[in-house]
């Protein structure tokens, strides 16, 4: 079982609220990082989330405002982490098998709550493929030490 870290800004909280869900459901253990409905910067939510990933308290995390692109750029911005915007189960799983994508990137204005209930799903059960995709995450890995 994975510790998850979860956040979101205002216009994400109602779709963050029914991952919390199916989270539980699943019985996966997770660190709400907020917000909790009140106004706030979606960079201030990913650097909370994506810290937890780099302090090691979580494995993963679970990003969500308006249309996940916002979130996704903020939280592709710290070292360590591959967040990826999905709207299908087939991103999910694709982002996990060829990018090992770390942070699931959801916009609550784009998609509704069974749509988000598939990507979770898929995001969690879903283990990176490695062989020559591995060589290609260690490429990304290599762009972030070019700065």
């Amino acid at each position: 079982m994975t510790m998850l870290a979860v956040g979101c800004d205002r216009a994400g909280y109602p779709l963050k609220l029914e991952v919390l869900k199916v989270l539980d459901d699943l019985g996966e253990k997770y660190i709400d990082c907020g917000c909790n409905g009140e106004t706030c910067d979606y960079p201030d939510i990913a650097e909370t989330v994506c810290g937890k990933i780099k302090s090691g308290e979580s494995e993963k995390g679970i990003l969500i405002c308006g249309t996940g692109i916002g979130i996704s750029m903020a939280a592709n911005k710290i070292k360590g982490i591959r967040a990826a915007v999905c709207h299908n189960e087939y991103t999910a799983k694709y982002t996990r098998l060829h990018n090992d994508a770390n942070v699931l990137c959801m916009g609550g204005r784009v998609i509704g709550s069974g749509v988000a209930e598939e990507i979770v799903r898929v995001f969690l059960s879903t283990d990176f493929e490695g062989g020559r995709h591995a060589a290609r995450v260690e490429k990304i890995h290599n762009l972030e030490k070019a700065d």
